[in-house]
């Protein structure tokens, strides 16, 4: 696994909202199965001293860290309070943070995730599903019941892609190490090629699933450094130019991340790209 594990303890930023709330539980019944901490505390500034699914709410990270020596957090704050959070949470002293939350303005992400980094703290997202290690831990959004544990990592700019391609792997037989879902907007914290290099130093991963979209040069970024068996599906083949397709980072812009385009990139690197996420069980297959 990559990035955390069973003994992850874990706090929720915007923990007292409705989404706050309903994803502890989730997290928390995973951790339960797994014999793992999960989520440990939650932080809403103003409403320290009550509770929401079932653990303790903070007025602020610092404080959540301290009192249950947490070092990661999944955050469910509002976009316009979500660059401050991150770096809140990056004082804290916290690992890594992951940030479900879409519309965090570009420069407040920019600003965030810089900041992040000189403190060493990794931010995985915006805008994402989170991070799933199957039979360790839960972190986010993602349908746990889909995922089975095994050698093959997953790196997703879509979230609905990402449960379909778990889907058709765990039916074909073929476990997940991790599976990471970075996010579709136009600034993120992890790319692939960070991701892509965590996967690289797990013994547990012996093949990566890459699933990209149009708009900007990441996956081909990612898809140059792995020093794994990669196969690569890009979303976005029928979509009409200068559009935006769901996700703001999702944008053809110069001629350039169109997906046809992406897909002769990654061929001319020998690299394999399914046509179809259900090709690609097989493609893995003759890999591992």
């Amino acid at each position: 696994m990559i990035y955390a594990d069973r003994n992850t303890r874990v706090i929720v930023q915007g923990a007292t909202g409705n989404q706050g709330s309903f994803h502890i539980g989730r997290m928390n019944q995973y951790a339960q199965s797994v014999g793992g901490f999960g989520v440990v505390a939650g932080v809403t500034p103003g409403k320290g001293g009550q509770e929401s699914g079932g653990v303790p709410v903070y007025n602020s990270v610092q404080e959540a860290a301290e009192a249950h020596d947490a070092t990661a957090s999944v955050m469910f704050v509002p976009g316009a309070a979500a660059g401050d959070s991150i770096m809140e949470a990056a004082d804290a002293g916290l690992d890594l943070v992951i940030a479900i939350t879409e519309h965090i303005p570009v420069h407040d992400v920019m600003k965030a995730c810089a900041y992040a980094e000189m403190r060493d703290c990794t931010v995985i997202g915006p805008n994402c599903p989170g991070l799933l290690c199957p039979g360790e831990i839960s972190m986010g959004i993602m349908p746990s019941h889909l995922y089975t544990r095994g050698p093959v990592g997953v790196i997703s700019r879509s979230g609905t892609l990402t449960y379909e391609v778990v889907h058709e792997l765990t039916r074909a037989g073929i476990g997940q190490s991790s599976v990471v879902g970075i996010g579709g907007d136009p600034v993120i914290g992890q790319t692939f090629a960070d991701v892509l290099g965590r996967f690289s130093e797990d013994p547990q991963t012996k093949a990566v699933v890459l699933l990209g979209e149009l708009g900007g040069n990441l996956e081909e970024e990612g898809a140059r450094m792995a020093d794994l068996p990669v196969v690569v599906f890009i979303a976005g083949t029928t979509a009409p130019p200068e559009k935006r397709m769901g996700h703001a980072g999702a944008i053809v812009s110069g001629g350039e991340g169109d997906a046809k385009s992406k897909i002769q990139r990654l061929k001319s690197l020998g690299i394999p790209v399914a046509s179809r996420l259900s090709e690609i069980p097989g493609l893995i297959k003759e890999m591992v």
